[in-house]
């Protein structure tokens, strides 16, 4: 039998992923009294026992992947740190068969864990002499097997890249930042923010990222001795530039480079003492902790929910505590002990005043976020600025993605402090052969992060029929090298552009491709700038939606998703949003299986959740469309439930970029800069740049833990252009998954299932080619 824990700070994050996975077992919930909600929570209720643990069913979890929080409750318990404590804990666990324990909290409950599994034997035995349980149990209950999840909206657990409940914080905090701009905007003030974060600066750094924050105050990274004068001047120099309005983000536990707190009423005491300006402090508190979860978060969460189940069913009682994490895109396992004493490493240095030693030890993804911030938020004086004579072109190609601004802004910003001159081009391709391409600044780019849309215009054109011109263009405007920021038509562009490099010179440059598309339907990446902004879109809608049938019972929504005929918005939104079908082109379908669907559903309205969802994507079958599959379900259910459609259009390409997005797309886009630096001192010769190599024109994409550049001619091999999409694609292995979930049986492909590893602390330079 398999207990679930939640233990320490709530978070927000989907609580119905480790129970509806486990069902077929026995799988337990820790609950309350209704009498004593407070003391019941978490470990305290293992050790109270009784009513604090019961076998829940299908339904017990259906319903409650929208809420936020956690609610099986969670609590700090005394008793389970004292022996007699979790003595009584193990009688309990002994009582019901459980052995299995999946604990989801912060290194203090996991550390607890790991102390009551090696101290279960001992604890057993000493209940058989006490005459509570008879030797057979102890032979038949000897061992417990125990693996962590990371609850935790700091995102300060060693090992890996995101915990759950993390996105959902940034939303909340970013959210506030997109209304207080307006305002600052309005009033020309300054506005001092202060997010959560005690030991960490995980959700300061990444908000003040997103947003393009003019200071940021860290613990892992203090400010240099002198900071209050470097602030005030940067401050001052904003507002010369007519930048109306000034966003400082301080993290609760940020100190100076002499341990002292930095508070943020410190701050604006200081900016108004000095520069005057009308400052106001907001304090975000535990607004960070509540909510409901982000698509990212719901996702992570299921999909870290299998592994945990599946270590559980693998372990030995020779196989350590484990706890299960996300590196870049891949879950893995790590000893649960490891991560623990290198997170407490991580307060020693900086206890001890060893900050670089601290950032390294937080690993690549919190080192890439500060070095990209540090690059991206400060302009050194222009007399400091290297002088390459190189001119480099940032265009945007295909649909408009939400993020697309924040890659531009980085392009920009990263190729004036590497000495580029930067020119933008207008509306694509089309604008490019127009002519339409000017000269752009480190100030044109301020405050893009947050926009949605493409403020450089876009267009799906293909440069095939205007290459002449382009070719003329850059020649007029000496343009050394391209950044091309878009979906499968800036995929196809430069492939039509590399070969025509046979035929002009001018396209034998370094040229690089960001991939931007809410499709996600690129070849050589995981994932595409704007596509976590749709998806958080279609999950925000059904949920809605799914709250509307409430008062109406025995109703079923149609909702009909963009992606061409890649299914990844579909499918992924059908597993964030607790979908009970998702019909994607990738896996093809016939009226049986609609029939099926239908019973399936007939079956669900005899239950207590009376509703159904059912997402399509909108190429996922030329005959079975959204109005067909309406139709059917509308008859075969009738008298049973009726049937309602939506069809979602273009509001998934609109909207402020999730932080998601804007982090990815600044990271991705600065790489991506960085690596036309290269190539440009690489092909420069005799006062030319000549690139006619295939590894001169690359896609950027994120592969399962790395970002990588892929030769686009080597990526034609991975594409079916008749319909746009890779021919594999990674989160097809999750599509199972959706359909376990949703209570279907199906067989889930467990051959990529995470190995135990052991943590590796990295290299300076291994952080620089590392995970987003």
């Amino acid at each position: 039998m398999s207990h679930v824990i939640y233990e320490k700070m709530t978070c927000s994050f989907p609580y119905s992923f480790i129970c509806r996975v486990k069902i077929g077992e026995k799988v337990c919930q820790l609950c309350c009294s209704p009498h004593e909600l407070q003391d019941m929570y978490g470990y305290q209720g293992m050790v109270d026992g009784g009513d604090n643990i019961v076998e829940v069913s299908w339904e017990s979890v259906s319903s409650i992947l929208q809420v936020g929080g956690t609610v099986i409750g969670s609590a700090r318990c005394k008793a389970f740190r004292t022996r007699e404590g979790r003595l009584q804990a193990a009688y309990n666990l002994v009582q019901r068969g459980i052995t299995n324990l999946c604990v989801i909290g912060g290194d203090g409950s996991l550390t607890g864990a790991n102390l009551f599994r090696e101290e279960w034997s001992g604890l057993l035995e000493e209940l058989a002499q006490k005459g509570k349980i008879d030797e057979e149990a102890v032979k038949k209950y000897a061992y417990l097997n125990i693996v962590g999840m990371v609850g935790s909206i700091d995102n300060d657990f060693c090992g890996t890249d995101m915990t759950i409940g993390t996105d959902s914080a940034l939303h909340r905090i970013i959210e506030v930042v997109d209304a207080i701009m307006t305002t600052a905007q309005s009033h020309q003030r300054t506005f001092v923010l202060e997010v959560m974060g005690r030991h960490c600066g995980y959700l300061a750094l990444v908000s003040a990222l997103a947003c393009g924050a003019d200071w940021v105050f860290i613990p892992e990274y203090p400010p240099e001795e002198g900071w209050e004068d470097s602030m005030c001047v940067k401050l001052s120099e904003n507002r010369a530039r007519k930048k109306r309005l000034n966003i400082i983000i301080v993290a609760e536990g940020a100190i100076d480079c002499h341990n002292k707190p930095i508070t943020s009423e410190k701050v604006k005491d200081l900016v108004v003492q000095r520069l005057g300006f009308d400052t106001r402090v907001t304090i975000l508190g535990h607004v960070q902790r509540g909510g409901t979860p982000s698509a990212f978060d719901r996702i992570l969460a299921s999909r870290m929910g299998v592994e945990a189940v599946l270590a559980l069913l693998e372990a030995t009682p020779d196989t350590p505590a484990c706890v299960v994490s996300l590196s870049g895109n891949q879950a893995v396992r790590l000893p649960l002990m490891e991560c623990v004493q290198m997170t407490q490493e991580v307060q020693k240095a900086m206890d001890e005043g060893r900050f670089v030693e601290a950032v390294r030890l937080r690993g690549r993804s919190f080192e890439n976020n500060l070095n990209t911030y540090k690059l991206l938020s400060h302009k050194r004086p222009d007399a400091e600025l290297p002088k390459t004579n190189f001119n480099v072109a940032v265009l945007n190609v295909g649909a408009p993605a939400a993020g697309m601004n924040a890659a531009v802004r980085a392009a920009v910003r990263v190729g004036i402090t590497e000495g580029h001159k930067m020119f933008a081009v207008i509306d694509g391709f089309e604008g490019f052969a127009r002519g339409k391409i000017k000269e752009i600044s480190w100030g044109d780019v301020g405050g893009w992060t947050g926009q949605g849309g493409s403020i450089l215009g876009t267009k799906r054109t293909l440069p095939a029929k205007y290459l002449e011109k382009i070719a003329d263009q850059m020649r007029t405007n000496n343009i050394n090298a391209l950044m091309v920021i878009g979906g499968f038509e800036a995929y196809l562009g430069l492939l039509e552009l590399s070969a025509a490099r046979e035929k002009y010179d001018e396209f034998c440059v370094p040229m690089v491709m960001v991939p931007a598309t809410v499709s996600n339907n690129v070849p050589g990446s995981d994932f595409s700038i704007g596509a976590d902004t749709a998806l958080n879109t279609i999950t925000d809608t059904c949920d809605r939606i799914k709250q509307s049938a409430s008062g109406t019972k025995r109703r079923v929504f149609i909702i009909e998703t963009m992606g061409g005929y890649c299914g990844y918005l579909a499918n992924m939104g059908a597993l964030a949003a607790g979908a009970d079908a998702a019909y994607i082109f990738e896996e093809q379908f016939d009226i049986r299986e609609l029939q099926a669907n239908v019973e399936h559903l007939t079956e669900k309205m005899k239950t207590s959740i009376q509703r159904g969802l059912v997402l399509r994507n909108e190429n996922s079958n030329e005959n079975y469309t959204t109005d067909f599959i309406y139709q059917l379900y509308s008859e075969e259910g009738k008298g049973v439930f009726d049937c309602r459609k939506n069809v979602l259009g273009h509001m998934q390409q609109g909207g402020a970029p999730s932080p998601f997005d804007r982090n990815f797309g600044t990271k991705i886009s600065a790489k991506a800069m960085q690596w036309i630096s290269k190539k440009l001192k690489e092909t420069y010769r005799k006062g030319k740049v000549f690139a006619n190599t295939d590894d001169s024109v690359c896609l950027l994409g994120m592969r399962r833990r790395n970002l990588v550049f892929q030769p686009v001619a080597e990526l034609k091999n991975e594409t079916d252009f008749v319909h746009r999409i890779p021919k594999e694609q990674w989160w097809l292995k999750l599509r199972p998954l959706m359909k376990i979930l949703a209570k279907y049986k199906t067989s889930y492909d467990v051959s990529d299932s995470g190995q135990l590893e052991h943590v590796a602390v990295h290299s300076p330079k291994e952080a620089e080619t590392g995970a987003i």
